[in-house]
């Protein structure tokens, strides 16, 4: 799609692409790590991302990082633009996304600075816009397994060869997303229990419906900051209790992403989600209005 508002990007992003991006969420604003920066603004079909994505290289891999909140964390979870995030990302080339969020537990084993790479979903979530089709163009991806498995596997891989001293790694884990920006009710974090959820969080979903409608790989680190407000004797969750546990997690989490960008880099594996689209497409390309097909260009296979 080229508007004057966006010819400038087109022109920029023939130079810059990424296979793999890092979605930052609470307390992961930047990756420490990151070289040779550049911030690019890409303007899509459906707004502009939560702040510039910014391109640069791991260890010599190119990767693309966007802050879920933006740089001053001024987004709450329900006024996240996911769609243009997502999309914006497309555009770049991206094949691989890791998201990093900020969870609360809901099992006594997962304990505040664990990580877990969940496996399912539950969403929860009441007010935002979970798909890029609609209005003139139908698909029905398949969200059975909503995390791409090898990049989860390669999360869990690279929590091992990173060497953290706290906290645990598990795996195979259930989040729940709910809308908030408000934290539970003592009753709602108990019927969560009762459905068998592991992690709590607000912005899992629509992240990943969207990332596997546009053919994305997608996987999560979730870093547990505390116990939700279910648990019987533990601090119940507040704003102030999960940043303090977060970013003593922080850098933990990025020596976990810094080795997971190495896996890809030389594994490219291959995802459930890079198909997905292609076989979940009812309506036919030729069918749909030039309109649709101009500001679904970046998804279309």
């Amino acid at each position: 799609m080229t508007t004057p508002e966006n010819q400038d990007h087109n022109q920029d992003s023939a130079q810059h692409s990424a296979d793999i991006a890092i979605i930052g969420g609470s307390g992961l604003y930047q990756m420490q790590d990151l070289t040779n920066k550049r911030s690019i603004s890409i303007a899509t079909p459906y707004g502009k991302p939560s702040d510039g994505i910014v391109l640069g290289e791991l260890n010599g891999v190119t990767i693309a990082f966007l802050t879920r909140h933006g740089h001053e964390h001024r987004l709450t979870p329900s006024t996240v633009p996911y769609r243009a995030n997502i999309y914006a990302l497309k555009t770049l080339g991206v094949r691989y996304i890791l998201s990093v969020s900020a969870v609360g537990s809901l099992q006594e084993e997962l304990k505040p600075l664990d990580m877990v790479v969940p496996d399912q979903m539950i969403d929860m979530t009441k007010q935002r816009a979970s798909s890029f089709f609609g209005k003139g163009a139908v698909a029905h991806v398949s969200m059975a397994d909503p995390v791409c498995p090898a990049l989860a596997d390669i999360l869990t891989r690279a929590y091992s060869q990173a060497n953290i001293s706290e906290g645990q790694c598990h795996d195979k884990a259930t989040y729940v997303c709910i809308e908030g920006p408000q934290f539970s009710t003592r009753a709602e974090s108990n019927w969560y229990r009762q459905m068998n959820a592991d992690i709590i969080g607000m912005t899992n979903m629509p992240e990943a419906k969207l990332a596997r409608e546009a053919s994305i790989a997608y996987a999560t680190l979730a870093l547990v900051t505390d116990f939700d407000s279910w648990h019987p004797t533990e601090e119940d969750v507040s704003a102030d209790y999960a940043i303090r546990n977060l970013k003593k997690n922080a850098n933990n989490a990025q020596q976990v992403i810094k080795q997971a960008v190495a896996l890809i880099a030389d594994e490219q594996p291959k995802s459930i989600a890079h198909n997905a689209l292609a076989q979940a497409l009812v309506t036919p390309i030729d069918a749909m209005s030039s309109d649709v097909k101009t500001k679904l260009e970046a998804l279309l296979p």
